[in-house]
């Protein structure tokens, strides 16, 4: 028996159109390099104006240049986001510019390799600060401003699954523990809030961390992907950019593996 259509006026709306993002906000963290520089334009392109956040001031000015090139408006805001007030001073400045937040991309971490028997719990305890709680704060501060159909991304990564052969524990965890960040505050907002919430997992990238790894190692990384090669930035923008927009506008409380199919060996 076929069913009747449902009477939903976006499903009208074409596909495409979906991942457009005209007249929304986005801050991205982390922002002054690598993957958070990519993610930002990829925002700006698909019609979003940006808030970009993260410590280094010369980078962050590079990037605000990069999206006004794509004829959208770009704040540029130093932040770390170990800080809470920091945090909450990126949306304040957001809201004082544009009047709102539609999606935060909380993309800043730092990584760290040490042996579990002689790590400092100093460098252990910063890395938290940074990847997880740093999530939690610019999450939090961005809730208490976000209207219903807003979108937050935490980014994980793979190595919150599988064990890379590096000992770095306490990065491997603080990515783990986003995860359970992500089904937390999509379980609380989504419903009483309308805030979607869910975690992009990258697989290796090229990156300020990826650039630390031994050049032959990355050989074998990516020789040893089922894709056959390391990913491209654009390549997980774009799964951001689903993530973001009205595109994936069921979805929340999940996170999005874009690895190459490295998790399935």
């Amino acid at each position: 028996m076929s069913m009747p259509p449902v009477n939903d006026r976006r499903r009208h709306v074409p596909v495409l159109e979906r991942y457009r993002m005209d007249g929304k906000v986005a801050i991205v963290t982390g922002a002054s390099s690598g993957l958070g520089v990519e993610m930002a334009q990829a925002l700006a392109e698909a019609g979003a104006d940006l808030v970009v956040a993260a410590r280094r001031e010369e980078g962050i000015q590079i990037t605000r240049e990069l999206v006004e090139r794509q004829g959208r408006r770009c704040l540029g805001v130093r932040c770390d986001v170990a800080s809470v007030d920091e945090c909450g001073s990126v949306v304040d400045a957001a809201m004082s510019e544009f009047g709102r937040v539609d999606v935060l991309v909380n993309n800043a971490g730092i990584s760290g390799a040490s042996p579990a028997t002689r790590e400092d719990p100093d460098h252990f305890r910063h890395i938290f600060e940074v990847n997880l709680h740093g999530s939690y704060w610019m999450a939090q501060a961005c809730g208490r401003v976000m209207r219903s159909g807003s979108s937050i991304i935490n980014v994980s990564s793979v190595l919150g699954y599988r064990y890379s052969g590096i000992p770095q524990a306490a990065y491997v965890s603080s990515k783990a523990a986003i995860r359970g960040l992500t089904i937390d505050l999509a379980g609380q907002w989504t419903g009483r809030k309308g805030i979607r919430v869910n975690a992009l997992v990258p697989g290796y990238f090229p990156s300020e961390m990826t650039a630390l790894m031994d050049t032959d190692e990355l050989r074998a990384i990516g020789a040893r992907t089922p894709m056959g090669r390391l990913g491209k930035g654009y390549e997980l923008a774009s799964a951001m950019l689903f993530l973001a927009s009205d595109a994936s506008s069921y979805v929340t409380g999940t996170s999005l593996v874009v690895d190459g199919g490295l998790l399935i060996q």
